[in-house]
């Protein structure tokens, strides 16, 4: 083991990794190649779903492949019967597309759909809004590396990530970008991302004329799920194809990860909108991708299921709904929702590398409610805004090398 390594092991440790209330959980580090995976036959059929208009049929269940880094797990998925992949070309540093480059390039390529998002240069994660640096070239640039990494000559779903305002989801550059992806062959569908604002967002999808799919977050803590299930039935209406994600919403109601969401329950509410064509729940063992795969085969909710989402809907949780009621009454007018998403990521998701690029992207490298002798801010959830800041902003004084 060479001295690097060493530090590192020390590093992980004797600091954030030690007690409850960790900033990296010990399962971040976990080798799911380790586990063999040896699926039960089941006769009950996948159910498929019509993607829009644009002529894809998908399971409803597919693979958010963010936190996952094992070839042996995405094989599996494929055995599963599980077809679209997603992923970004920020996640892991690019090392998640690499990875399922090297793992599919032993695929035929009409087997498998891939999805990869990319974040405009210049994004104002502040209002939504894009910047004068969001150009077409900037945008295209990033995806062509994508393209690179995955080995691929086209990917089937090319995303506008994160997008939070009707404005960003028009902006004239962004729609030229992804216009010129498609007409290049190098994107067959085109679409946006969004983490909140979300009917705002797809409605905006549908005025523009060119996104053809929106990557939306959907799941039960949602108090405004019912606005977001109209504008869903909208776009469906146009012809727009609705994948969704953060269904889990944050896969635990405490940072000790000891009150964990009934998952699979979590996952069925959002899939019995037949309008969501699909999910793309994150596996990162053998055991999430076999409870995820049989919703494939099996969308009846029990009694049980419905009783658990009911007790869990009136929790807190770590699920930030993006509402940004609580920004008018922040001061500073941070970009709460962002940073509690990083709050999420790393205690929900044991992905602190992923909020620590988050943060880096927000441009904030200090608890910046250091300087406030009170919080004036409420949050529909009841989060301690103001502690949960000062909690996972200790990750912007961890060397990378250490995260990822």
């Amino acid at each position: 083991m060479d001295k690097k390594e060493l530090n590192r092991r020390r590093f992980l440790q004797t600091s954030l990794i030690s007690g409850a209330g960790v900033l990296i959980a010990p399962s971040l580090f976990a080798n799911a190649d380790s586990k063999r995976f040896d699926p039960k036959p089941d006769e009950k059929p996948i159910i498929k779903r019509k993607l829009g208009n644009t002529g894809i049929e998908l399971p409803i269940v597919s693979f958010g492949v963010m936190r996952a880094d094992s070839p042996a797990l995405i094989r599996a998925a494929i055995k599963e019967g599980i077809v679209l992949f997603d992923t970004a070309h920020a996640y892991q540093n690019g090392k998640n597309e690499e990875m399922l480059g090297e793992v599919l390039k032993d695929y035929p390529r009409d087997s498998f759909l891939i999805a990869t998002k990319v974040v405009p240069e210049g994004m104002d994660n502040k209002t939504g809004q894009l910047g004068p640096d969001a150009t077409s070239k900037a945008f295209l640039e990033k995806f062509d590396l994508s393209l690179k990494r995955l080995k691929m000559d086209y990917v089937d779903i090319l995303y506008v990530h994160n997008i939070a305002r009707r404005e960003a989801a028009l902006n004239s550059e962004m729609l030229a970008a992804v216009t010129e992806a498609k007409k290049s062959g190098k994107a067959k569908h085109v679409g946006i991302s969004t983490h909140r604002n979300e009917p705002e967002v797809i409605k905006a999808a549908i005025e523009s004329g060119v996104y053809e799919v929106v990557l939306s977050a959907i799941n039960f803590k949602q108090d405004y799920y019912e606005e977001l299930k109209k504008a869903i039935g909208l776009a469906t209406d146009a012809g727009i194809g609705i994948i969704a994600m953060k269904t889990m919403a944050g896969g635990f109601q405490d940072k000790e990860r000891k009150k964990p969401i009934n998952c699979k329950a979590a996952l069925k509410f959002v899939l019995q909108d037949e309008n969501v064509t699909t999910a793309i729940p994150g596996n990162t063992n053998f055991d999430q991708l076999t409870m995820n795969a049989s919703v494939n085969r099996d969308l009846e909710m029990t009694a049980e299921e419905k009783a658990d989402l009911a007790m869990g809907a009136s929790q807190g949780g770590l699920f930030c709904q993006g509402c940004e009621k609580c920004i008018p009454d922040c001061p500073k007018a941070l970009p709460i929702p962002d940073i509690m998403r990083a709050y999420m990521y790393t205690y929900g998701y044991s992905n602190a590398y992923q909020a620590q690029t988050l943060l880096a992207e927000l441009g904030l490298h200090e608890n910046p409610c250091s300087d406030c002798s009170v919080c004036t801010v409420e949050c529909a959830k009841n989060f301690k805004v103001n502690e949960r800041i000062a909690d996972v902003m200790r990750l912007t004084t961890v060397p990378q090398e250490f995260l990822g």
